[in-house]
């Protein structure tokens, strides 16, 4: 039986002489909505409705299964859903193109289609090369973004840029891929240790600094509370946070100018990230470095008040972020930070865009900042630190 009968309008050929070129055209416009809630029964309730009865893929890493996953397979299966699930091991250092080829071959044995859904259950790893997978996976299949990191909840699942490491930069394969939902569970949070919550706070208060000078009080008046696991706090900042990254999203989906700003502090940051090789840093620990030296450098140039840089520096340190290499919690010499900034010139046409603070919620993008102005920048800040921890040795 015919149900529907499409007859497409005509196309006409161009004439034989023809040797015009012309203009071919493709545009889609993704709407996802983003539920922040207390707890398990409500969250769960979100997701079976945009599960909408289809076949799921769940896929986490293997700590993340232990804590939740299992338990959320469970209770999906228990609902009458059809769940397939699996995991890999955690870590910065497995998001990478095998572990990503490791996932598309088991999808390939199970019997998901291209209609049904694959849940990213994790961190930011887990949420960034789950979702490059499927946009993959029979050229693009819909998932849903199930973070369980603070990180996750104000960053990683928000926005579509999917991608896995490459060991001369990170996130260098990727594409944008948006997902179909994102449902961050606050109640996840408590699972976390004061460090985990730290790096979260870090790409929140990225967000205030560039965007939302409301949020980055926020987080001022609720860090402590916070950093405590009190999940009150923590469900205020992540829908705060979360509100404020969809609209900047929204101004660049494809991060062509507009968007960019959200890229302040990982200039630095990743440059941190590979050349300790991807795990002894947190990607918060790395962002929140680097915001110290971008705004080091606008100080320098005479973009930010000083008032400004401490203000900002001032929070990273109630949150145990590093400020400096000293913080960091793996050796970084400035040479080798210049000379992984010199890789990604490389992949960038030669030009590295600097997101730079001159006041709170605005910021400018320089491409012309130096090796030696990020070198300046990154001595400046451990001269910085040695005199205050000289200064609170003699206090003491």
């Amino acid at each position: 039986m015919l149900e529907h009968v499409r007859c497409p309008h005509l196309v006409p050929i161009p004439a034989a002489d023809d040797t015009e070129p012309f203009t071919a055209s493709a545009s889609r416009d993704d709407t996802y909505s983003v539920f922040v809630c207390k707890a398990e029964p409500c969250a769960e309730k979100f997701l079976l409705n945009q599960i909408d009865g289809r076949r799921v893929a769940l896929i986490t890493d293997d700590t993340v299964s232990a804590l939740h996953a299992e338990r959320l397979a469970t209770s999906l299966r228990d609902k009458g859903i059809d769940v397939s699930m699996t995991s890999f091991a955690p870590g910065e250092a497995n998001k990478s193109i095998d572990t990503a080829v490791r996932m598309l071959d088991w999808l390939a044995g199970t019997s998901i289609a291209r209609r049904d859904i694959i849940l990213s259950v994790g961190g930011g790893v887990v949420i960034d090369t789950i979702g490059w997978v499927a946009s993959a996976y029979m050229r693009g299949i819909p998932y849903i973004n199930v973070p369980t990191t603070l990180l996750g909840q104000v960053d990683a699942a928000l926005g579509g840029k999917v991608a896995v490491d490459h060991p001369s930069a990170k996130n260098l394969i990727g594409a944008f891929y948006q997902p179909k939902a994102v449902v961050s569970n606050v109640a996840y949070l408590s699972t976390l240790d004061r460090r985990q919550i730290a790096a979260g706070l870090a790409e929140a208060i990225k967000k205030g600094m560039i965007g939302s000078p409301p949020l980055f009080d926020l987080i001022e008046d609720n860090a402590d509370l916070a950093l405590n696991r009190d999940l009150p706090a923590l469900e205020q900042i992540v829908r705060a946070a979360s509100v404020v990254k969809s609209e900047l999203i929204q101004l660049d989906p494809y991060e062509v100018d507009l968007r960019r700003p959200l890229n302040f502090g990982h200039t630095v940051g990743h440059a941190v990230e590979t050349v300790t090789g991807y795990g002894p840093v947190l990607h918060g620990e790395a962002v929140a470095y680097g915001m110290t030296i971008a705004a080091e450098i606008a100080v320098r140039r005479g973009m930010l008040a000083e008032k400004d840089r401490a203000r900002l520096v001032g929070l990273l340190n109630r949150c145990g972020l590093p400020t400096s290499t000293l913080d960091l919690p793996s050796s970084v010499q400035a040479g080798a930070v210049t000379a992984a900034l010199g890789q990604i010139r490389k992949i960038r046409d030669s030009k590295i865009r600097f997101v730079l603070p001159i006041e709170y919620g605005c910021t400018v993008i320089a491409d012309d900042v130096t090796d030696d102005e990020v070198a300046m920048a990154m001595a400046a800040t451990r001269a910085t630190a040695l005199a205050e921890a000289r200064e609170g040795a003699r206090a003491a």
